[in-house]
């Protein structure tokens, strides 16, 4: 996302409220003081009095607009919101054109726009797939893996990830064509078996891009695209702040793809692992 449609929604809720309560407690009750002074003089008839009652189109909006943006507000800033993945990154688990939904209250709920915790309910597990807004510009949502958490050591070496000193287990299942119509080498399709759970990850064959140590800092955690060679991630920019934590993605609503014509209906309803 490129723009701040919490603070939009925020903005119009309080406009469309402020509309509807000034309707109820001033513009009302002066319509139906002048109904009531028509109705007494016998002067206007039943048509006349009923369009001096009606509602300015203004107010009809707002009233009609305000529960439904109330709604909205609340289901995206504190239960589920939903994104559409924008790039590669996170291939094999998400493809290019995926529409996820994501879990905003389970990190913790926090106030929209000002993004204050006011209620904690649990920290990221190594492994869950978390939408955060990218620490060199919070105003973009990157989605990648929980690799590291406060205090741990990261390495990655040899397509290998090592948490602490002790490399994550992998084992290979085969190849993998990320470009459809390319006559390169074939990527590899691994499953890498990182805290809890198993996933799958896509290395590139040759040298990694770049490798190395990290410390990860109280507070912080370090993040890794499942797509290894093709990932824009912590081993580039550093660590994720936890009050940059937006959810975790836990389903696939929708994918569509302009390449295969559309959607693809077995991604559909998919859980993210």
């Amino acid at each position: 996302m490129n723009f701040d449609f919490p603070t939009i929604m925020l903005i119009a809720a309080v406009i469309t409220g402020m509309i509807w309560a000034l309707d109820a407690w001033l513009w009302a009750p002066a319509r139906r003081e002048v109904v009531a002074r028509k109705t007494a003089s016998e002067g206007a008839s039943k048509a006349d009095l009923k369009e001096l009652n009606k509602e300015p189109v203004l107010v009809e909006y707002a009233r009609s607009f305000f529960p439904i943006i109330i709604v909205v507000l609340v289901l995206r800033s504190f239960l589920v919101e939903p994104f559409r993945i924008p790039s590669g990154s996170m291939i094999p688990t998400l493809m290019v054109g995926d529409f996820i939904l994501v879990n905003k209250f389970v990190y913790g709920i926090r106030l929209p726009v000002i993004n204050k915790k006011i209620i904690e309910m649990g920290k990221p597990q190594r492994g869950d797939v978390a939408v955060f807004r990218y620490p060199k510009d919070p105003t973009v949502d990157y989605i990648k893996r929980v690799v590291g958490l406060p205090g741990d050591r990261i390495g990655y070496f040899n397509k290998t990830i090592y948490v602490n000193g002790k490399p994550v287990p992998q084992e290979t299942i085969g190849p993998y064509y990320q470009d459809a119509h390319s006559h390169s080498q074939p990527a590899e399709l691994r499953a890498e078996h990182l805290g809890d759970g198993q996933h799958r990850i896509v290395v590139e064959p040759g040298a990694s891009l770049v490798e190395g140590q990290y410390i990860v800092p109280e507070g912080h955690y370090f993040m890794m695209g499942d797509n290894r060679d093709r990932s824009n991630d912590s081993r580039f920019w550093g660590v994720v702040p936890e009050e940059n934590l937006v959810g975790k993605a836990f389903m696939v609503w929708m994918s569509w793809q302009w390449d295969q014509g559309g959607i693809i209906w077995d991604r559909i309803g998919e859980s993210i692992q």
